[in-house]
């Protein structure tokens, strides 16, 4: 999925109380890369993913400018500039035990 893309979901019954939502930009190459890595661990995992693109608000665009790619779980921030598998990995794990 390239350019603007304000939200796309992708749910499972697996992990519907757990959300990873990606905000970023068109044309962003590490929004690419991170968009791959998290549709891979959302579909492993059967967790819910959103997109959410930054410009469509001023307060995103202020806040998240010079992180994106930002990464958040169910809506507190998890990661910025790139994506660890293994990390957004071992916290989806820990999160999925407790609900």
């Amino acid at each position: 999925m390239n350019g603007p893309v304000d939200e796309v979901a992708s749910r499972t019954a697996g992990g519907a109380d757990i959300t990873i939502t990606l905000l970023g930009k068109p044309g962003c190459h590490l929004c690419d890369d991170a968009r791959t890595v998290i549709e891979r661990v959302a579909a492993d995992l059967g967790v819910a993913w959103t997109e959410r693109d930054i410009t469509r608000s001023e307060d995103d665009t202020r806040e998240y400018w010079e992180q994106i790619p930002v990464t958040l779980i169910n809506g507190v921030q998890h990661d910025f500039w790139r994506v660890d598998e293994a990390r957004l990995r071992a916290a989806l794990a820990e999160l999925q035990k407790s609900h």
